[in-house]
């Protein structure tokens, strides 16, 4: 593994190089930013007692990304992953709160507040979102299932496309390394009290890695009617498609091998994704008191999983051959419907009384490949194609109340607590066992609650206690393990809920120019969901799971010219009790560090970059190999770029990776298939790509 900065290096960049930050941008992140993550209430960020971000649409087209993932990462500071890489972030996942392999399955990814996380544990299609159509992004660290329900125990990602009535007709382009090529487009006209906003996007790449080439189309249209005073309706159709050839792991750890090939097995594999549906609500002043609000939601998402190789006769020899999918199928709708009663009593408080209703089925076919088996000496027999398939329905209700009372002038008192059922059945048949559990079922329930105490004792400068409980179901995926007679699903039983309770301190500070947030948590899981590579099946860990650690995030208007943010997280995520008690959580590194800065030279001409920094981690792997495993390295990444305005006009040069560092964002230690045929227990790893380089261009209408 080659170590591409030095530690002067780091220290400078953290102290003065590089982002995405004008002085116009930071006034719009100070403390008077309006927000509805943390409460559900539009408020500023010194009334909510919690650890909130704003990244604004000022901020993103400053920035270096053309992706969801890379902004959350070199703007938000988050840890993101993916097996996948590929300059399009197809699939990555964000962890938040250290939650390693189950992250994300532990935050909560929203669209204007509706949810948009998968039923099982598949990856959010970031592509469904065309980043034109993002006014800001909320970031709100810390359990939030009382305002927002299952999957909200790490955090949550709240984008909103609402960007009010302000015309905006922009187009753009970007071109570069790996015949990576992305467009933008958005229009957004408001006629009257009817505002229309279509936004697109396009992204293709041949991908840097054997076998990894990529597209992504998406497309948005949402029409928001105001209805005078406060009232208004709006409704959003969205289509998006994916298809991402599948590289697979390179077998080693991080550094070995040859990165840029393709795993033998994995060669001619691939994964499309195609995602549809609308979201509509309603906002209606009751009295001057009490306000209607009604959200509801529906999509379908369909994928598509086919490996080649599993399909030759390579497949599998012997008379205990290999079976693994050669094609599957996953298809799957969710609805959900959310009215909400927000009262404001003045000098009193404020409330929220809300009900949560969500229905959703998924089913999956695998085909398996034709295997030929040995009845003698240089001959053998076609067994014929197996088959094994999957269905999965839930059924959740939840009801809910959040509330803020003033206890003097300068502190709230918050608190908010909702409890919700989850009724599941699932049905399956594997290809060893026929009929597995046929229609099983089973209803739990969980609670959320949360207290928290906010003082505002001076102008601008807060700070907050809080104690939270927050909570996940199982996803539909992992009531299913796999057969250890071959690669076929396994019922193993529908899981009870997940949940954590959290001890949190922190606080906003505005000083001269600059504005901080920090803050500090500890947390206990119980029941956590976890995966065990050694017995294939998933299951509800006995042992209770610690975190702890605590964030910082600055923002600085340094000079009229430069500009400069960053923050860190320090983490541990470790066994509490058990045959593992202290032992670390795989996929969780104990630092992270971020510096961003921009230098305005003149009107015309900016100058910017990002850096972020990655401690080392435990491979992912079952917990009683952890004592005998190395470590990930750690490892740096920075891009810059030089931005030219003239008139309507916008161009852009970025340097992505600059430093050329060799990295991985995930790896793990497992049973892999070798080219033999054999199978062992082996180090793999996703690289990630190299430096490239991208000329853009952006037009204003």
């Amino acid at each position: 593994m080659k170590q591409q900065f030095s530690n002067k290096t780091i220290l400078a960049l953290l102290c003065g190089a590089a982002i995405t930050l004008s002085t116009t941008s930071f006034g719009q992140n100070s403390q008077s930013t309006v927000i509805v993550s943390g409460s559900r209430f539009e408020e500023n960020l010194n009334e909510v007692p919690a650890n909130v971000q704003v990244i604004t649409r000022e901020e993103i087209a400053e920035s270096t990304s053309s992706n969801i993932p890379d902004i959350l990462s070199q703007i938000g500071g988050l840890n993101i992953r993916n097996t996948a890489g590929g300059q399009l972030n197809l699939g990555a996942t964000v962890d938040m709160g250290g939650y390693g392999p189950t992250a994300n399955s532990t935050t909560l990814i929203l669209v204007d507040g509706q949810r948009i996380n998968s039923i099982d544990s598949s990856n959010v299609s970031w592509e469904s979102i065309p980043l034109d159509s993002i006014n800001r992004i909320e970031i709100l660290r810390g359990g939030a299932s009382v305002q927002y329900g299952n999957g909200a125990l790490g955090g949550v990602i709240n984008i909103i496309t609402n960007g009010g009535s302000r015309n905006l007709n922009q187009a753009s382009t970007s071109f570069g390394s790996f015949n990576t090529l992305v467009n933008n487009a958005i229009l957004r006209n408001t006629f009257d009290q009817t505002t229309l906003q279509l936004s697109a996007n396009t992204s293709n790449t041949n991908g840097w890695r054997q076998n990894s080439a990529a597209n992504a189309y998406a497309f948005d249209a949402k029409v928001t009617q105001s209805l005078g005073g406060k009232d208004s309706v709006y409704a959003d159709v969205f289509y998006s498609y994916s298809n991402q050839q599948m590289p697979g792991g390179t077998l080693g750890q991080v550094g070995q091998g040859n990165p840029q090939l393709a795993k033998f097995n994995n060669i001619g594999s691939g994964n499309t994704v195609s995602n549809t549906g609308f979201r509509v609500g309603i906002a209606k002043e009751l009295n001057n008191i009490f306000n209607l609000e009604v959200d509801a939601f529906y999509s379908n998402k369909a994928t598509f999983f086919n490996q080649p190789y599993y399909s030759s006769t390579a497949s599998g020899v012997g008379s205990s051959p290999t079976i693994s999918p050669s094609f599957t199928n996953y298809d799957g709708w969710q609805a959900n419907f959310t009215p909400r009663i927000k009262a404001n009593f003045g000098s009193l408080g404020t409330g929220v009384v809300g009900y949560e209703f969500n229905k959703a089925n998924q089913s999956s076919d695998s085909t398996y490949s034709a295997v030929m088996n040995a009845v003698a000496p240089d001959q053998y027999a076609v067994v014929s194609p197996l088959a094994s398939s999957t269905n999965a329905s839930l059924y959740n209700q939840s009801v809910y109340f959040i509330g803020k009372l003033p206890v003097t002038r300068d502190v709230n008192l918050d608190g908010g607590y909702r409890y919700q059922t989850q009724s599941a059945s699932a049905n399956g048949v594997s290809i060893w066992y026929g009929s597995t559990n046929s229609n099983p079922n089973q209803t739990y329930s969980a609670n959320a609650g949360d207290l928290a105490l906010n003082f505002r004792y001076l102008d601008g400068q807060r700070i907050y206690l809080k104690w939270n409980q927050s909570y996940r179901f199982p996803n539909v995926d992992e009531f299913w393990g796999w057969s250890s007679a071959g690669g076929s699903p396994s019922f193993g039983g529908i899981l009870r809920p997940q949940t954590a309770q959290t001890y949190e301190f922190g606080g906003n500070w505005q000083l001269l120019k600059t504005n901080l947030t920090a803050s500090v948590f500890t947390s206990v899981s119980q029941n956590e969901i976890l995966y065990n590579p050694a017995t294939y099946i998933n299951s509800n860990s006995p042992y209770e799971i610690n975190r702890n650690g605590a964030n910082l995030n600055f923002l600085s208007a340094m000079t009229s010219q430069l500009s400069i943010g960053g923050g860190g997280t320090v983490q541990n995520a470790f066994y509490a009790n058990g045959p593992y008690q202290n032992q670390a959580i795989a996929q969780v590194p104990n630092l992270l560090l971020n510096a961003r800065a921009i230098y305005v030279l003149n009107s015309n001409w900016s100058l910017g970059g990002v850096m972020n920094y990655v401690s080392n981690q435990r491979y992912d792997a079952a917990p009683a190999y952890y004592s005998s495993l190395n470590v990930m390295p750690s490892y740096t990444v920075g891009d810059v770029y030089a931005n030219y305005k003239t008139g309507s006009w916008e161009t852009r040069l970025t340097v992505k990776n600059i430093g050329n560092a060799q990295y991985s964002t995930y790896g793990g230690y497992g049973y892999v298939q070798l080219p033999s045929n054999s199978s062992s227990n082996s180090y793999y790893y996703y690289a990630n790509d190299p430096r490239s380089i991208y000329i853009s261009g952006k037009y204003t209408f």
